[in-house]
């Protein structure tokens, strides 16, 4: 592909669109539900552990290649913990810039020109970017409300003699969606049947609200082929840190390696230090968070409901799907233009999570819940003083 046919491919609708939704939202002094970050930071014994390395000179320099020693060993820790699974954290580890770069280095190391990669739609627009870098094709497997649930037989409809990968998100942005034990038996089925590589995107695993979360690699037949990537940023409410991971088989984790390091080679170094600590001493913090976007989940869902949106209730993540048809839309893309100035308030429309949306896709738009409850009320209430109709 020349690179006049890459950029356009790159430069999709879902990075203008976010950077449109920030400057409304600037613009207007609009509430941004849009863009998924929290407004309050993580841990302070987190930050302060930062700052102490920075001071100590910790991480100040290049740290290793795979990461320093005792995030690792942290990480290692952290998946023997929650799920029974024994790393060797100096081989079955990688430590990235975040886990957007964990999936490019991944697409990168595993993926072919005119190799395939299923991936669940509506997916995070990184997916078909970094696939189009490895000069893959993206082949969309939707997942549809009111469930968002995995069809097995539309998945095993898009396998063909060049699929080489399954990308998967769970807990899913932008829908909320956690598969359930059926569904990753599907997953892990179709896998070993075609020898399929899996990469699993887990950042949001603690925050799964009605159902546990359930790492695909702990299936049978799965650990040996299965590149798990989570991230420090959603955990531990740390987003502009970019502290990421890969786990799996050494062979694969290397071959992850060999890429990455020709991308961001290493960073955040002190802040390597400080999420180690997080993971070691801070995970009740982390539950207490899983409560609170529970709680914040209810009282945005219930008040989008109210204001007489049709509501996907999500099972995890920090974000909700509504279908603004209820309220006579057909363009979700208008309605977010729309929506600053008349209610002050900022959401994304869905159809940027989408190859090819239809008229039910165009209709859809996420709003995220990762914010104080005082916001998420004021926000509430701007929408419901606003006029909202599409004839206004």
């Amino acid at each position: 592909m020349s690179s006049d046919r890459l950029v356009p491919h790159l430069a999709g609708l879902g990075t203008t669109i976010f950077a449109e939704m920030s400057a409304l939202a600037v613009s207007t002094g609009a509430i941004n539900l849009g863009q998924g970050f929290p407004d309050v930071d993580g841990p302070p014994s987190v930050a302060e552990a930062a700052i102490s390395a920075i001071r100590a000179g910790l991480g100040n320099q290049y740290p290793p290649g795979p990461g320093v020693p005792v995030l690792r060993q942290a990480i290692a820790a952290h998946q023997e913990r929650w799920y029974g699974q024994t790393l060797d954290p100096d081989t079955d580890v990688l430590v990235t810039a975040g886990a957007t770069e964990a999936i490019a280095a991944a697409m990168l190391a595993f993926v072919d020109e005119g190799d395939e990669v299923i991936a669940l739609e509506p997916f995070y627009d990184s997916y078909r970017a970094t696939i189009t870098m490895a000069r893959g094709s993206c082949v969309p497997v939707r997942l549809d409300p009111p469930t968002f649930r995995l069809d097995e037989v539309r998945l095993r409809a898009a396998v063909t003699d060049r699929t080489k990968v399954i990308l998967l998100n769970s807990p899913h942005n932008p829908t909320g969606a956690v598969l359930n034990r059926d569904e990753l038996d599907a997953v892990a089925r179709v896998a070993i049947e075609h020898d399929l590589l899996v990469v699993t995107d887990e950042v949001y695993e603690h925050l799964a609200f009605d159902e546990p979360h359930i790492p695909i690699s702990k299936l049978p037949g799965m650990a040996e082929r299965t590149i798990s990537i989570s991230s420090a940023g959603k955990t531990f409410s740390f987003t502009g840190w970019k502290i990421g991971w890969v786990t799996g088989p050494p062979e694969y984790v290397a071959a992850v390696r060999t890429t990455k390091q020709f991308l961001t080679f290493v960073s955040g170094g002190p802040f390597q230090f400080a999420v180690a600590h997080a993971l070691e001493n801070e995970m009740p913090w982390v539950e207490g968070l899983r409560e609170s976007m529970a709680d914040r989940r209810d009282l945005l869902s219930d008040g989008l409901t109210q204001l007489g949106l049709t509501t996907y209730r999500p099972r995890g993540t920090y974000f909700v799907t509504t279908d603004v048809r209820s309220i006579g839309w057909e363009d979700a893309l208008a309605f977010c233009r729309a929506l600053p100035e008349r209610a002050a308030v900022v959401a994304v429309p869905c159809s940027v999570f989408y190859e090819d949306p239809g008229p039910a896709e165009r209709a859809l738009v996420r709003w995220t819940f990762s914010k104080q409850e005082q916001v998420l009320g004021d926000a509430l209430a701007r929408l419901a003083s606003a006029n909202l109709s599409p004839t206004a």
